[in-house]
Parts: C-alpha cells; sequence; structure tokens
C-alpha cells in the first residue's frame, strides 16, 4: 500500500487555527493508516470500530476480532463528521493518554452505500 502525505489529501475544509490539524496545522503523520466506521463523536474526539481477521495456530483457524481506536478530531472537520461515517485516519504521536491517531479525511457518508 503506498502511503500518502498528508498534505496531498484534498478536503474541501475550511481554515483553522488548530495546531493538531494534520492540514492546517504542524502535526505529522506516519506510521499505520485504518479505515473504519465512526461509533461515537465527541468534542475534540472520534471513536472508530473495524474489523480484522487473526489467525488462530492451535485450532488453524481464522477468527474476527474488532478493533476500537480514539482518533483526535480537528476543528475544521468537526462538523461534517456524524456516527455511522467512514473515515480514514493516520497514526501520530501520542497526544493523550487513549489518542494516538488524528482523523485525515471523511471517506462516505452514513447514507451513502
Amino acid at each position: 500500500m503506498k502511503k500518502q502525505n498528508t498534505k496531498e489529501i484534498k478536503n474541501e475544509t475550511k481554515d483553522c487555527n488548530d495546531g493538531k490539524c494534520p492540514i492546517h496545522g504542524s502535526i505529522s503523520v506516519r506510521g499505520k493508516y485504518f479505515t473504519g466506521k465512526v461509533s461515537k463523536v465527541f468534542a475534540k474526539r472520534i471513536v472508530i470500530d473495524f474489523e480484522r481477521v487473526v489467525r488462530n495456530e492451535k485450532y488453524e483457524r481464522f477468527s474476527k476480532l474488532k478493533t476500537r481506536i480514539h482518533a483526535y478530531l480537528p476543528e475544521c472537520m468537526n462538523d461534517q463528521i456524524k456516527v455511522g461515517d467512514l473515515v480514514k485516519v493516520g497514526e501520530t504521536r501520542r497526544m493523550s493518554k487513549i489518542i494516538h491517531f488524528v482523523l485525515l479525511e471523511k471517506i462516505q457518508n452514513k447514507n451513502t452505500k
């Protein structure tokens, strides 16, 4: 998978003065990228759920596990994100006890299939 530079991601967002915004601010995004569905929206963070497949060595089977990630929600995207939207997040430096990711872009609305 080819890594994308956060400056190349085109979002129709308003300008913001948030220093932790990956588009307008100075925070660097490096590491892993995930796409998932938004399950909760808070004032400055969102919770993303997605499923992954893990192999069980003993029984030689695969099982599905759910993963929950907390991501920082920049000011410029605050009014765009709703519960059920499909979003893309990227790994960044640790911002708080539970936030290690930042929201990069909104991929799909809740109503769109």
